[in-house]
């Protein structure tokens, strides 16, 4: 069962997402906030496999509070909820190490994909927040992105392209027909070449270099 911590200032909208990922018999609710400081204390308090925090909170924003759970309780995944109009904050969310972005507006597919790959140990970004990063890239760091790659063997690419994906290590080992434990050894050592902390760092590798297609 994957617990699930839930925090977003409007009743509405967390009613909307605990009926969406509710539906799936593997997840439950376990808590739930309408502000940071109501979150973090959830999710010290139940210790949930997935936090989905809304960006834009009262009294601690979703930023924070993400910043706080990574440091103490870095068991737990934190999934971002936002509207394009945050977008701005990608870059810092990726730096706290968050494991997802999901759009509001968004399929609720997405959703429970995230909150499944994220509860594995995997990323995800549903694919419009996917496009936007692309379109804002700059042209050196798309090829830096490919020049980093190019220090992995056609295995770890592959494996790479598989975490942009948002799949799980034990997805992944059953996409190409190898262990677990083979997953994991080179998935570390993509992160170790690429000089990542975390899988969505290295999924925008992947985003980066061109490995995934993100088109409409």
């Amino acid at each position: 069962m994957i617990g699930v911590v839930l925090a977003d200032d409007e009743s509405m909208m967390r009613a909307g997402v605990r009926a969406i990922v509710s539906a799936d018999p593997q997840i439950t609710v376990v808590g739930e906030a309408a502000d940071g400081h109501q979150a973090v204390e959830q999710v010290v308090r139940h210790r949930p496999r997935v936090a989905l925090f809304d960006i834009r909170m009262p009294r601690m924003d979703g930023l924070a509070a993400a910043a706080r759970v990574r440091r103490q309780a870095p068991e737990t995944a934190v999934v971002m909820l936002t509207l394009f109009g945050e977008d701005t904050y990608i870059a810092s969310a990726l730096d706290i190490g968050v494991s997802g972005f999901v759009l509001k507006t968004g399929d609720p597919g997405d959703l429970m994909a995230a909150v499944r790959a994220a509860a594995g140990g995997g990323a995800f970004l549903s694919p419009p927040v996917a496009r936007w990063v692309l379109d804002h890239l700059d042209g050196s760091r798309s090829r830096g992105a490919r020049e980093r790659i190019e220090a992995l063997s056609p295995r770890e690419r592959e494996v790479l392209s598989l975490i942009g994906q948002g799949l799980t290590n034990a997805v992944i080992a059953e996409r190409l027909g190898v262990a677990a434990s083979t997953v994991k050894t080179h998935v570390d050592a993509v992160r170790a070449r690429l000089g990542v902390r975390t899988r969505v760092q290295a999924a925008l590798v992947a985003y980066d270099a061109g490995l995934l297609d993100t088109g409409p």
